[in-house]
């Protein structure tokens, strides 16, 4: 059974993070678990990209993917307050295997879109995470 969820969001892509939410709290309501919900932003601290913004654009972009997160679960769940909501900085994927780590995930959820002839099965993401993840890993398809 799964005590400690970890849940990977894409704020950007609504419907299916829906899926991949429910079908998380679904887990954890069954196994007693709690959730952790994640959700990652891309790093603007790289030489080459980060002259192109403002020195504190990096911080507000955090600032602004925490208080979505927060509004995301709770408008799709019973009982958001029972949840932890993580932000990533960088790598989807990358930050998706620490946080696992660092909350000793037993079960990470996450959303796979459709294929294209480039992916198969799984997105780049969600292939990586089940390859490398040192616990069980549920995908969602939508």
């Amino acid at each position: 059974m799964s005590q400690n969820i970890l849940v990977a969001v894409d704020l950007d892509d609504e419907d299916n993070s829906v899926r991949v939410l429910k079908a998380a709290s679904a887990a954890a309501a069954q196994s007693g678990g709690k959730l952790n919900v994640v959700t990652v932003v891309p790093s603007f601290g790289m030489s080459i990209v980060g002259s192109f913004f403002s020195e504190d654009h990096e911080k507000k972009m955090l600032e602004g993917a925490q208080k979505s997160l927060h509004a995301f679960t709770a408008q799709h769940l019973d009982n958001p307050a029972d949840v932890q909501h993580v932000i990533g900085r960088g790598n989807v994927y990358e930050e998706i295997l620490i946080w696992a780590g660092k909350l000793k995930a037993d079960l990470i959820v996450v959303g796979a879109h459709r294929p294209h002839a480039a992916d198969y099965l799984l997105g780049p993401n969600s292939a990586r995470i089940v390859r490398h993840a040192e616990c069980s890993v549920l995908v969602v398809r939508n």
